[in-house]
């Protein structure tokens, strides 16, 4: 029998009840029976808009249903389907061109373009290599993957394979030629790099010195000029350092030093509740939330095993430099943290509600825990921080259209009301993997267009949908032929297209 801890209308599993009181309220400035008693309001008064929500989700379907059962097979008079959809509220009217209103939002969202991943937060170390993941050495993605050709000898072996380092070299200082451009010379050629009043200086092994070409800005170091040092370029917003250390293995064999180039990589993560599927439980949400308590604190560590010694893993320090001038500055060392709550449909028993003892919705527990957990981060002043604009990125994934939409901005905004967080500190991901999300996507931007900070798809989520909504109409395309179906490539278009019309 499950303990549980009793407070007004909840019945809370003590493991989720101890954490939230005992690790993640402490120095938030809320107190226990604060945050239980808000928690109770919330729940009152979202959780009947939640469950007609889904039950509005199950008769369209059954509409939908009965439609696919009288008209079997692929759909011969659109304008028929069309107006079907729109009598039975599917499909709803579009209003007036519109630009989103967000404000306060992180470089790596709003300007600077790069990879984001995504890993289950209930897993540590997975967590934690994704936030170290903004900074990767070009040296070692390309030794250990086919960007590299095994020809010629150069073959991956269980020890150092010199001609495999010699092609690793040879397409690292190519890179650098496009993405650190010299005037009329290459990397290649590269004997020595210096900083000579304030400006990079690049000695050849023709006797001649190189400059930066205007596509590229040096910005600073890092480092003994003396010694060891890395070189930190600017290049369309992203950033590279080329470590020079003639005492490194690889550096004392290249003319110029170099030990490798380390590439700004991994600008943002989403850190995923929804994809920690095995989260199904208050000890295994406790884990969930853990992970992300260590995250926003900033003190989260995990363990392994290596090579017979135990590492310590944990999240890297901001990079610290300085310009020519003396003056110091740093850039972030961890990608920009979102965190992903599940959907609407889900339940939990981790907390039970009323006298019915009804499962809590997981996506309203999610909402407050995960919003209050990050207010350890917003609390910050100093570095290391991860949204340096205060905001909080909440990705949501499964919403049926606007209305859904809607009721995750209303979430959101009694969350902050609770937790006295500024309106529109949480911004909200709209993942765009329901076919009714899809075909009414600009109404489903407006219903959040002021906290609303990306838009994405999802293939597998949204041929899923696309097979559930249709699954009366007769047998699919095989699942190989569904990446070249006509819908995928229309879907793609289609949300970049209504992207870029909203702002």
């Amino acid at each position: 029998m499950t303990d549980r801890i009793k407070i007004g209308t909840l019945r809370i599993d003590k493991t989720l009840h101890d954490f939230v009181t005992n690790e993640a309220l402490p120095n938030t400035g809320i107190t226990e029976q604060t945050f239980w008693s808000d928690f109770e309001n919330l729940l009152s008064e979202l959780m009947p808009q939640n469950r007609d929500l889904l039950v509005k989700r199950g008769r369209l379907q059954q509409k939908l249903n009965r439609w696919h059962k009288k008209n079997p097979g692929p759909i011969q008079d659109h304008a028929a389907y069309r107006s079907f959809l729109e009598e039975i509220g599917y499909l709803i009217p579009e209003g007036d061109d519109f630009s989103i209103e967000t404000a306060g939002v992180d470089d790596e969202i709003t300007s600077v373009a790069g990879p984001q991943l995504v890993v289950p937060v209930m897993n540590a170390r997975y967590a934690l290599n994704a936030a170290n993941a903004r900074w990767g050495s070009l040296y070692d993605a390309l030794y250990g993957t086919d960007a590299i050709s095994d020809s010629g000898g150069a073959e991956k072996q269980s020890g150092f394979n010199p001609l495999r380092g010699e092609k690793v070299i040879a397409w690292a200082k190519s890179f650098l030629d496009k993405a650190a451009p010299l005037n009329d010379a290459s990397h290649g050629n590269a004997v020595s790099y210096q900083i000579d009043d304030g400006k990079l200086v690049v000695t050849l092994d023709s006797g001649a010195c190189a400059s930066l070409s205007e596509e590229a800005e040096f910005l600073g170091y890092r480092g003994d000029l003396q010694g060891a040092f890395a070189i930190l370029i600017r290049h369309n917003g992203l950033h590279l350092e080329i470590l020079i250390d003639r005492k490194h293995a690889i550096g004392k064999a290249d003319q110029a030093g170099v030990a490798d180039v380390m590439i700004e990589s991994a600008l943002s993560t989403i850190m995923d509740c929804e994809d920690s599927v095995a989260a199904v439980d208050a000890e295994e949400k406790v884990a969930v939330y853990r992970n992300w308590l260590g995250l926003m604190k900033g003190d989260l560590e995990t363990q392994l095993s290596k090579g017979g010694k135990t590492i310590t893993r944990q999240l890297e320090a901001d990079r610290a430099y300085q310009k020519s001038s003396g003056e110091e500055f740093t850039l972030q060392g961890r990608s920009l943290m979102l965190v992903r709550n599940v959907g609407h449909l889900m339940t939990n028993p981790a907390i039970l509600v009323g006298e019915e003892e009804l499962e809590v919705p997981e996506g309203l527990m999610d909402a407050m825990v995960t919003a209050m957990i990050a207010i350890h981060d917003l609390q910050k002043t100093s570095a290391p921080r991860n949204s340096r604009t205060g905001s909080v990125y909440i990705v949501k994934p499964k919403m049926h259209g606007p209305e859904e939409v809607a009721f995750a901005d209303k979430i959101f905004t009694r969350v902050e009301e609770l937790l006295g967080l500024a309106r529109y500190t949480l911004k909200i991901g709209i993942m765009d993997e329901e076919r009714r999300t899809t075909l009414n996507l600009k109404e489903a931007i407006r219903a959040a267009k002021s906290r609303v900070f990306f838009i994405n798809t999802g293939f597998l989520d949204r041929t899923g949908d696309e097979i559930h909504t249709a699954m009366e109409a007769g047998p699919m395309i095989p699942k190989g032929e569904m990446k070249n179906a006509v819908w995928i490539k229309a879907y793609e278009d289609w949300n970049v297209d209504i992207g870029l019309a909203c702002g």
